[in-house]
């Protein structure tokens, strides 16, 4: 199968395909940029790794509409870029999918349309289903109605990486997009032949079905099949994507399928029983840690302590009001027996989301191969870059940590790629 991965990082979605089936998974094509910044680590870590596919540093809406049409690809993946939604962003500053890398998701689609995948896999902070926040759920339910207007239908889930085994509590949203001409999409046409019946009532018992054995999330990250607190909806989205972004109400659950403009959604909780990792699992034996991982100097070691700490502050905002900012403890250190917090692109700095380790009795932060590992990347996997030049060099502590933080967890999509595998 030939893969095209856009806004490839460091190669997590290669990862997890060929972890699942590298003879089945050819990603011929890959394309990574990071407009801020003059150096391209992250694009020459993939060159490194992967120097026999065909690369593309520059924009994905530099790539001209001829070049997509050259790439006959059967799948395209890609965690597009989430900034716009991301929980670090206040309420009022959010611009969804108007925003500055938000509007990268309609390249997405001018690909899609050029190319005509029979698949997509794409991975995008849990937020999104909820954004903006004066019109929640808007903005992917826009995705769902761009994807429904080229023939494709989209299954959705929100998963903890943690709760499925891995080593981190990182939650995010992925969707699996087919194209209706497809034989796994008829067969699913044929079992949802009489999803309405004469008084157009929706039948839900088709729909939990589907969500609960037989779709892609289904069969590879089990949930109960008790809907959680009742929670589910259907919504018939519109043609016109300015109507839906106009006048959307609807309600966008973590599970859920659209097919043919109706989308069903429900909320569901996991089950999972399978080995479980935690942070304790991942860290590497004391005597392989580089001592500048230890934390020797008691003011930075108060600052974390300040940081981890509760706090109630009062601030001024911008427009000169007076309001208390408050903030609840977290645990000193973090606790081994439990999978790592979910890891940000602010790791290893001094910071409140930064990982504290307490070892024989001393504190360190965690190192760039157990950010790896939490991510399930090969260790060293960041260690080393390819220049334009060809040159090979060692890649900082920093960035390899910050590429983490951006990464996403291989496991995941290796289950997405095993699934895939056996339908096509």
């Amino acid at each position: 199968m030939k893969v095209l991965e856009l806004f490839a990082g460091v190669g997590g979605f290669r990862v997890g395909l060929e972890n699942a089936d590298e003879n089945f998974f050819e990603t011929k094509w890959a394309n990574q940029w990071e407009p801020s910044r003059k150096s391209q680590d992250a694009f020459e870590v993939y060159d490194y790794h992967f120097p026999n596919s065909e690369n593309i540093n520059e924009s994905i809406s530099a790539i001209s509409d001829n070049m997509l049409a050259s790439m006959d690809a059967d799948m395209i993946v890609g965690g597009f870029p989430c900034q716009d939604y991301s929980v670090a962003r206040s309420k009022k500053d959010e611009q969804g999918i108007e925003g500055k890398k938000g509007v990268l998701f309609w390249d997405i689609i001018r690909a899609t349309r050029i190319i005509k995948p029979k698949y997509l896999i794409l991975e995008n902070v849990d937020r999104l289903l909820k954004a903006p926040s004066k019109q929640r759920g808007r903005d992917f339910a826009v995705m769902l109605t761009a994807f429904n207007n080229l023939g494709y239908s989209v299954e959705w889930r929100v998963i903890n990486a943690a709760e499925y085994g891995r080593s981190q509590r990182r939650r995010r949203v992925y969707f699996f997009v087919y194209r209706n001409d497809l034989k796994f999409a008829k067969k699913i046409d044929k079992k949802f032949e009489s999803i309405n019946n004469v008084n157009n009532v929706v039948d839900e018992a088709k729909y939990d079905e589907y969500i609960f054995f037989d779709g892609l999330f289904a069969s590879q990250f089990p949930v109960n099949t008790e809907i959680v607190k009742k929670r589910r909806a259907y919504y018939e989205l519109d043609d016109d994507i300015v109507a839906i972004s106009d006048n959307f109400t609807g309600t966008v659950w973590n599970t859920g399928i659209m097919r043919h403009g109706k989308y069903y959604t429900i909320e569901t909780a996991p089950n999972y029983s399978g080995k479980r990792l935690t942070l304790g699992d991942i860290l590497q034996n004391e005597k392989d840690v580089d001592e500048k991982y230890y934390i020797s100097d008691p003011e930075k070691l108060k600052k974390f302590q300040y940081l981890r700490g509760p706090k109630r502050i009062e601030r001024t905002s911008s427009d000169g009001f007076s309001y208390i900012f408050s903030e609840g403890g977290m645990s000193p250190y973090d606790n081994e027996n439990l999978p790592g917090r979910t890891m940000l692109t602010s790791e290893g700095s001094v910071n409140r989301s930064t990982h504290l380790l307490f070892r024989d009795n001393r504190y360190r932060l965690i190192t760039p191969i157990e950010a790896e590992r939490l991510q399930d990347f090969p260790d060293d996997w960041t260690s080393k870059k390819k220049l334009s030049t060809g040159k090979v060099t060692a890649v900082s502590d920093r960035m390899r940590l910050f590429f983490m933080g951006n990464a996403l967890v291989t496991d995941i999509v290796k289950e997405i790629g095993t699934f895939i595998k056996e339908i096509d």
